[in-house]
């Protein structure tokens, strides 16, 4: 992941976000000149209208691709008005499918390339040497640069990886203060074990951090706050980050977020270094209980 920022933007909520093309065009060129410089969407993002959007904020000034690296998803099959033949939610990791959604996925994003492929989901169908052949034949196009996953368990990440000619870049999971299966399942061990970076969604437990009102989140907030009391001048959020960010593991967060300042106050959060203390602190905090 050295080429990728380490924080990095998420484009799940754009639509939500309500920005007009300069809006939009700012926001990301705003990014790009702070650091932020890689940008992670999914194909179905927005009922498949994500990518459509952020393609055509970037396509009148092709200079600034240069200098950001897209990140993109496949293999969820929505049920939407734009694909009627879909009756049923599912997931596809057919080589027919991957081709389609990254030939879908460079025509909406007006780019030639994409720097980093997921596979969205655990496809409980998938054949494994179809999947590696097929990212091989994306490889050798040019269309894709690098390739990883979405929310695999140890086991799978395995199978996909045994049939590859090169490595897996990355797998992409859930983590946060509030969500350590990472930590416990054996996904970071592995990570640690290859030495590559995870990347980690909803960091800030989508604003359960700041809001939760059960146990959990209540306890976890008042470390967090203790931790930020000690170290003066941060908030919550950056500490949030900061421990995501300590871990040896090298975690690759990903915001999604529309408002530039929370984008700024995350950069901030590289420069946070944590005691062990002041990080089981926040480990126990989420646990419950102390270490045996």
């Amino acid at each position: 992941m050295k080429n990728f920022s380490r924080i990095i933007a998420g484009f799940w909520r754009l639509k939500e976000w309500n920005m007009n093309h300069q809006q939009l065009l700012d926001f990301i060129k705003q990014c790009v000149d702070l650091g932020v410089t890689s940008f992670d969407h999914a194909d179905i993002y927005g009922d498949y209208e994500c990518e459509t959007l952020f393609g055509e904020a970037i396509k009148d000034e092709p200079a600034i691709r240069d200098n950001m690296q897209i990140i993109t998803k496949c293999d969820i099959k929505l049920v939407s008005s734009k694909y009627p033949g879909i009756k049923l939610q599912h997931y596809d990791t057919s080589r027919e499918h991957i081709l389609a959604s990254v030939n879908n996925s460079l025509k909406k994003l007006h780019t030639d390339y994409i720097d980093l492929l997921l596979i969205h989901r655990p496809d409980p169908f998938m054949n494994a040497a179809e999947v590696a052949a097929t990212f091989t034949e994306l490889k050798n196009s040019g269309k894709v640069l690098s390739f990883g996953v979405s929310n695999f368990t140890v086991s799978q990440f395995d199978l996909l990886a045994s049939q590859m000619d090169f490595p897996l870049l990355t797998n992409q999971v859930e983590f946060s203060p509030l969500h350590l299966n990472p930590l416990d399942n054996g996904s970071f061990d592995l990570c640690q074990q290859l030495g590559i970076s995870p990347m980690a969604w909803s960091p800030l437990a989508g604003g359960r951090l700041f809001t939760g009102t059960d146990e959990q989140s209540i306890r976890v907030r008042s470390a967090l706050e203790a931790i930020s009391r000690q170290m003066k001048g941060t908030t919550i959020d950056q500490i949030a980050l900061a421990w995501i960010l300590n871990h040896p593991v090298n975690v690759y967060p990903v915001l999604g977020t529309g408002k530039f300042e929370r984008i700024r106050s995350a950069m901030a959060a590289l420069k946070i270094i944590l005691s062990p203390e002041q990080w089981f602190s926040v480990w126990v905090a989420a646990k419950g209980h102390g270490v045996p």
